[in-house]
């Protein structure tokens, strides 16, 4: 009996010449030979022995993983059955569940990978599949324009006190010696003891609390409306307009992509919310072409992220602030694609910037324009808009050098009506100073700088915004005397000068968060406040009584 008659291997087998001495296995790009001549010793496959497979005449086996490792194990019993040889039945008897890694064989092998070709012979039932939530990749968009809402401002209920008073560290702060050595016994080998979630009880990834739940479904009402505005962008701009913006065909698909994985993320908190989960709305972006699309995108997954950073530490169930970490990293890939699309340097922070929930619904209500009737509301405030008057401008050469360049709204997003072609970046042919989408760009001049003059105004609170019109801005703050420059791990504050009519300037600070990371840098949050409270990442949230008005600047 042949090799060809016992074996049934995917693709064909021939015979190959004669003459190789050691009568072992050679492989290469998925081909794998067996000669005939020589005494076999053991079967093995030499690194030392591979060649490409020659002229025809031989034995040649398409193969995948699986029949790989099965025609391992067989070959290691004996290749070829002639007289005084095994026989071919010995093949076949030879045990290949002996529980060892069939890929590596014997003592003297170099295990050595034979790369496969693609293979429709083997085929398994596919696991289960989890359905997604039904979804449109595009809704409705435009202003609001339906009746009155009947239900207006934030969800609440009995309210214990104006804020949450500052308190002092813990009582066992300070207790843990932190000098590297074990300070406890070990509840199972290698495992330190202490921890949250580490005891063995399964997790069930259920919100716990309000504050979960809350949390949670603004991190959903982000999520849909960037499946949304991802998908929104390919149906609304042509193939010609993106690549006026210098997006390839390989850009736009990685955009459809990143919005598919909104799918996934969407799925996943409604999944740990249940049925009440908010569900997707109608919207109203403030972009009129394509390079203004992307860049309201880059800051709209900038507070997106930033906004469950801020949360993530403080939720009850720690498993879904696990599940919700692994889809919020993908987010903030996300935040940097955008900047490379937009030709800025991909990300100019050593550390991401985390906000308060109330922050974040501020600055993505206003792009809601309605939602269905029975839709979840939500507990977090809306503070006023802040509008930065010389918003640097990404799209021009001298960045630094706009005036009410912005398309208007909270993200103070850029505008390029008012840039002449000669004064546009993306005209430029200097290296420094064009800003087409790439993996990298430094530019020349920056779009802002410490000691930079930055002109404010703000709405007074009580204006209508979100689904239906029915959240109300609100502060409790009196009027404004800061500027709370909150990036990275720091919030700084610089005074408001020459005050009058809801208008003010101040003065970007110059300050850094370590030696030689200068502190605003990159997409960052730009608040007024009434007091310089000193705060830090964990504890922002202290900050929100004296708040009066929200907004982001553009710094790098």
């Amino acid at each position: 009996m042949s090799l060809k008659d016992s074996l049934s291997f995917p693709g064909n087998l021939r015979r190959i010449g004669r003459g190789h001495r050691d009568g072992r296995i050679k492989s290469m790009m998925g081909r794998l030979e067996i000669s005939e001549q020589g005494t076999h010793t053991d079967g093995l496959i030499s690194g030392s022995r591979l060649r490409q497979l020659g002229p025809p005449g031989g034995y040649k086996i398409r193969f995948t993983l699986l029949t790989t490792v099965l025609l391992h194990a067989v070959i290691h019993q004996t290749l070829l059955t002639q007289s005084g040889k095994p026989s071919v039945a010995n093949m076949v008897a030879y045990k290949l569940s002996v529980g060892t890694a069939l890929l590596s064989l014997t003592v003297r092998s170099l295990a050595v990978p034979i790369v496969s070709e693609p293979t429709t012979t083997f085929t398994s039932t596919p696991a289960f599949t989890p359905p997604v939530r039904p979804h449109s990749n595009v809704t409705d968009h435009g202003p609001y324009t339906g009746p009155p809402p009947t239900t207006t401002g934030a969800k609440t209920t009995d309210v214990l006190a104006p804020s949450i008073p500052a308190l002092p560290p813990g009582p066992n702060a300070f207790d843990y010696p932190s000098d590297g050595e074990l300070h406890a016994p070990l509840p199972a080998p290698y495992t330190p003891s202490g921890g949250v979630g580490t005891n063995g009880s399964a997790p069930v990834y259920r919100v716990l609390s309000d504050f979960d739940y809350e949390s949670i479904a603004l991190a959903l009402y982000q999520e849909w409306i960037e499946l949304d505005l991802f998908h929104w962008g390919l149906a609304t701009f042509s193939e010609e307009e993106f690549e006026e913006a210098g997006l390839k065909a390989e850009d736009r698909y990685l955009l459809q992509f990143m919005a598919e994985q909104e799918v996934g993320h969407a799925t996943l908190l409604s999944n740990m919310l249940g049925p009440s989960a908010p569900v997707q709305c109608s919207y109203n972006y403030p972009v009129t072409n394509v390079r203004e699309y992307i860049d309201f995108s880059q800051k709209l997954t900038r507070y997106g992220e930033a906004g469950v950073y801020g949360f993530l530490n403080h939720l009850n169930a720690h498993d879904v602030g696990q599940m919700l970490l692994q889809s919020i990293t993908t987010e903030a890939r996300q935040q940097m694609i955008f900047r490379q699309f937009e030709g800025l340097f991909p990300m100019p922070e050593w550390f991401e910037v985390g906000i308060p929930q109330s922050w974040a619904w501020t600055l993505l209500a206003p792009y809601i324009s309605s939602c269905p009737a029975n839709q979840t509301r939500l507990v977090w405030q809306n503070f006023p808009a802040l509008h930065i008057l010389n918003q640097p401008n990404p799209a021009r050469i001298n960045g630094s050098n706009a005036w009410n360049e912005t398309t208007g709204g909270y993200t103070n997003t850029l505008s390029t009506a008012d840039i002449e072609d000669d004064e546009d970046c993306i005209n430029s042919t200097e290296e420094g100073v064009n800003c087409s989408p790439g993996i990298t760009n430094n530019r020349t001049n920056p779009l802002s700088y410490p000691g930079r003059q930055v002109f404010l105004q703000w709405d007074e609170p009580g204006f209508p915004v979100g689904p239906n019109n029915s959240y109300i801005t609100s502060t409790s703050a009196n009027p404004p005397v800061f500027a709370a420059w909150v990036s990275q791990l720091n919030v700084t504050y610089t005074p408001l000068e020459e005050i009058q009519n809801n208008t003010a300037w101040t003065v970007q600070p110059n300050m850094e968060t370590f030696a030689g990371d200068p502190a605003v840098n990159g997409t960052i949050f730009l608040v007024l406040t009434d007091l310089d409270l000193y705060v830090t990442p964990y504890n922002l949230t202290q900050l929100n009584p004296h708040v009066y008005a929200v907004g982001m600047y553009q710094s790098g």
